[in-house]
């Protein structure tokens, strides 16, 4: 029963001393955020505007026209505003919590066709570090 007793104590202490998983740095938030943004995400589909050829990376997340359009009368969105360095008057932490809920910093919600994420911290923290790295278009 005491080699028992001390052997749960040890393993209790070895695994509080066990490492933690480190925070991510910042460039692997980024790298993350690239990856989720334009392969899981679909933000260059409506946030990027578009050729014959798909979306037009030289102007990733600048804004565009919307080249759908809903089969019956819903509200909808005609334009996706340009996300690029994050959205007008956006913190990052804005965006991460927008991100997360859906709503707006004042409370309001996006029309579609823009998805009501609902992100985990982790991969929301990730797509706005990537996004706040966008250069904006030049005014």
């Amino acid at each position: 029963m005491l080699k028992l007793l001390f052997g749960a104590a040890a393993l209790a202490v070895l695994g509080a001393c066990a490492q933690q998983p480190a925070e991510p740095t910042r460039e692997e938030l980024v790298a993350r955020g690239e990856y989720l943004v334009n392969n899981i995400g679909g933000c260059n589909d409506c946030h990027t505007p578009m050729t014959p050829q798909g979306p037009d990376m030289a102007k990733a997340l600048q804004g565009s026209t919307l080249i759908f359009a809903p089969l019956v009368d819903i509200p909808w969105a005609p334009t996706a505003p340009s996300i690029a360095g994050l959205p007008a008057n956006y913190t990052e932490e804005q965006f991460v919590a927008f991100m997360q809920t859906g709503l707006r910093p004042d409370g309001s919600r996006p029309l579609p066709p823009m998805p009501p994420f609902r992100l985990n911290e982790d991969d929301a923290r990730a797509m706005a570090a990537y996004i706040s790295t966008v250069p904006r278009a030049a005014e």
